[in-house]
């Protein structure tokens, strides 16, 4: 007797945000329909608990609005968002109050999301107190514990933002998700704007905060080395959809799409002794107002062929849990050759 399958902490299927473009006069008389940017086009993946799936791709892909969406920051056009097995109703406000407590968002630039008129103490203080997570009374001990838990101390609560340096910003906009003890964390390009040696360090402790409270994370990066520590899981979006999902071991090893391909081929290689074929990709990403046909990858994929172009390849499973979205999948290979 086989055994159950776990739920997942977060099942999101059938994603759509699209953001309308007003139609212009000249427009309206010619009889034009109104058209919009499909920012997201129809994404599907799961968190288990305790898990990291990253979400990669180029700037424009839709990585971003994905991960407003799971967190209903931005309404979305379509799809449904499942927590804990519970569709999120984004019309029913004390249950998307109640879910973003469990929900939270770690942003890519710390300075502009926090208050610099509150202090630090203030801005973790609110987002208790908001909540209801500590009477007033215990606040202040809640708070240090916090900061104490991101690596920081007590004096850190009466400063502002613009005495902290920019590692110690980020780790109060991590202390803040934390107030409310959530089960899932969007950490949307959580270190891009930080050093190489402060990267290192908030990578250390989103880490060791998964461990010791079992956090699951969305991760959302453009940079393949950090998404490869981190990560249980690699989902690659180009314009809008997903293209390939994997284990982020097996993704790394034997990409199957070639934008996975190209997008590995120009990461650096931490073995000096070795150097991969870079694959160059011609032309820019089509406009997401108006996508190719079939494949949308097939404008800039040297292995196009007409049926690219006629038709869609679904999202299909190659290897236990790989999932590529190409009709040729595995025929062109990512090779580490030695110099």
């Amino acid at each position: 007797m086989s055994e159950p399958v776990a739920t997942p902490l977060l099942d999101v299927r059938g994603l759509v945000k699209h953001f309308p473009l007003k139609r212009g006069f000249i427009d309206t008389l010619r009889g034009k329909n109104a058209s919009a940017v499909r920012a997201v086009d129809g994404v599907d993946f799961t968190i288990a608990r305790g898990n990291t799936l990253a979400l990669v791709g180029e700037s424009g892909c839709g990585k971003t609005t994905t991960g407003r969406c799971v967190l209903f920051l931005q309404e979305p056009t379509g799809g449904e968002v499942r927590f804990n097995g519970e569709i999120i109703n984004s019309h029913d406000e004390l249950e998307l109050r109640r879910r973003r407590s469990q929900m939270q968002i770690v942003f890519q630039d710390p300075n502009s999301s926090l208050n610099p008129r509150m202090t630090i103490g203030q801005t973790l203080e609110e987002a208790i107190a908001f909540h209801k997570i500590a009477p007033r009374g215990d606040r202040a001990g809640a708070v240090n514990d916090l900061l104490e838990t991101v690596g920081l101390g007590g004096q850190h609560r009466n400063r502002y933002p613009n005495e902290l340096s920019g590692g110690q910003r980020q780790r109060i906009g991590i202390a803040r998700a934390l107030a409310v003890n959530p089960s899932l964390i969007v950490a949307d390009e959580p270190v891009s704007a930080l050093d190489v040696s402060v990267q290192a360090q908030i990578l250390q402790l989103l880490t060791k905060l998964k461990e010791d409270r079992g956090l699951s994370y969305l991760f959302i990066s453009h940079d393949l080395g950090v998404v490869r520590h981190i990560s249980d899981e690699v989902a690659v979006m180009y314009l809008g959809i997903i293209v390939e999902r994997a284990p982020t071991a097996v993704l790394y090893s034997q990409p199957l799409h070639p934008y996975t391909q190209a997008l590995l081929s120009a990461a650096p290689v931490a073995n000096p002794k070795l150097r991969r074929k870079r694959l160059i990709l011609p032309g820019d990403p089509p406009s997401p107002v108006n996508p190719p046909s079939g494949c949308r990858f097939r404008t800039r994929c040297q292995h196009a062929t007409e049926l690219c172009a006629a038709e869609t390849p679904p999202l299909r499973a190659i290897e236990p849990d790989h999932f590529v979205a190409c009709h040729f999948a595995g025929e062109v290979g990512l090779d580490l050759v030695r110099s």
